[in-house]
């Protein structure tokens, strides 16, 4: 009897045990999911779990609904694409503020230098980040720094209250973050900038000066020399780019014949902007193939064809109204062109509507950086043609810790990676600060 009454109380003593665990496991977990506080942020309309890239834990494709017109909400509204890399709430937040579309989801370089969380914000009306008319007046830079603004505090709130918020920007997307360091000055900690121009006439002719000096004397001159050889072979390019054209379903708003002009006088632009190798330059006696080939393979079809131009009308909105742009000097092939006039980029805005150049904003950037600006770093190119009109720095505008860095004979492509190792320890020296502020 007394084993029976000792198994009875061990069965009792066990399942009364079982049930404590059981009530336990069963107590719901407080931890929300990344997935949750993204679905909690009010104008979030979309969200998609990505394929994980780079050395992100998730990755994510939110949209956000943003206002056509912050002066005007009747206009209603638009969706806007964003690529979240989460890593860690605890780790930096590198914000890539794109000038265009945006289409990698990897880690840009601050990013994986850091194995930092990245914010990847397209600007507006690239890609399908636009209503389905576009109002092209509501196209600015206020309202695009709004935009990233709305975007930023809201990441910020809902999964990084504590972290160090960094943005970056690469060609137009330098001038994006200009702009928005301009209009939000405390919406991040501090801001790199990537071979950005910072314009003052919508055909800015610092370019002129800067194309009359960059490089060796000898080497301009073989530039000159490939141009006129174009347009002594201008009959022969023009029936392959006419082949060409047919062959691709390619097109020109202005012609063929004015696109071959463009795509000649484009050439020393993208050469310098492209750090051609000066010894690839055909020589006078090279067949007319093979100057063609040379010619596209630096200038590309991408800037002046019609389906790229469509592609691209933001940019041009942009560049033609607030951000300027270059235009191109015909009095060196006066007797090519027929004209000294200049070659401007004018039939690029949208078919039916023109808008005078608003220097305003440009000059606002300037004075800002010039008296206000803080914690800002400019990488750049010494012989990228964008540098003609690059961001130029006061004597004393390091004690607001605003740093320019110059690679020497670098290109378009500079980045961090490109300079010294000792001088990519002075830069990480200046951002691990501004991290650890």
């Amino acid at each position: 009897m007394k084993s029976i009454r000792f198994y009875y109380f061990f069965l009792f003593t066990l399942l009364f045990i079982g049930c404590k665990t059981a009530s336990i496991a069963v107590i719901p977990t407080t931890e929300v999911s990344t997935f949750e506080k993204l679905a909690s942020i009010k104008n979030i309309v979309s969200i998609e779990k990505r394929a994980v890239t780079s050395h992100f834990d998730e990755n994510y494709e939110l949209w956000f609904e943003q206002p056509i017109d912050y002066n005007d909400v009747s206009k209603g509204t638009f969706k806007q694409r964003v690529f979240l890399g989460f890593e860690n709430p605890s780790q930096p937040v590198i914000v890539e503020l794109s000038g265009y579309g945006i289409g990698s989801e990897n880690a840009g370089e601050l990013a994986g230098h850091y194995n930092a969380n990245q914010l990847s914000i397209e600007h507006r009306y690239f890609n399908n980040s636009r209503p389905e008319e576009i109002d092209w007046n509501t196209l600015t830079v206020e309202n695009a720094a709004k935009d990233q603004a709305t975007i930023i505090n809201a990441i910020r709130n809902a999964l990084y209250p504590n972290a160090k918020f960094i943005s970056t920007g690469i060609s137009k997307g330098c001038q994006t973050v200009m702009a928005h360091r301009l209009y939000f000055p405390e919406n991040v900690d501090a801001c790199v900038c990537y071979v950005g121009p910072l314009n003052f006439k919508r055909e800015d002719d610092r370019i002129f000066k800067f194309l009359k000096n960059v490089g060796t004397a000898e080497e301009r001159l073989k530039i000159k020399n490939f141009q006129e050889l174009c347009f002594k072979n201008r009959e022969a390019l023009l029936e392959i780019l006419k082949t060409k054209a047919a062959e691709n379903d390619m097109s020109w708003e202005f012609g063929i014949e004015k696109a071959l002009d463009y795509s000649i006088l484009e050439y020393a632009f993208a050469y310098w902007q492209w750090g051609v190798d000066g010894n690839t330059i055909p020589l006078s006696t090279a067949s007319a193939e093979a100057i063609y080939k040379h010619l596209f393979d630096v200038v590309g079809y991408g800037f002046f064809e019609e389906k790229s131009v469509e592609k691209l009308q933001p940019y041009f909105w942009a560049a033609l109204t607030e951000q300027g742009i270059y235009g191109y000097e015909t009095m060196p092939f006066e007797k090519y062109l027929h004209t000294d006039k200049m070659y401007t980029f004018d039939w690029a805005f949208p078919e039916g509507i023109t808008k005078a150049f608003d220097l305003k904003p440009m000059q606002r950037i300037k004075s800002f950086l010039d008296t206000k600006a803080e914690k800002m770093l400019f990488i750049y190119g010494e012989y990228d043609a964008w540098s003609a009109t690059a961001v130029a720095l006061t004597e004393n505008a390091d004690k607001r810790e605003l740093y320019k860095f110059i690679k020497p004979e670098g290109d378009h492509r500079t980045r961090i990676k490109s300079f010294s190792a000792e001088e990519q320890n002075q830069i990480y020296g200046i951002i691990d600060r501004w991290l650890e502020d």
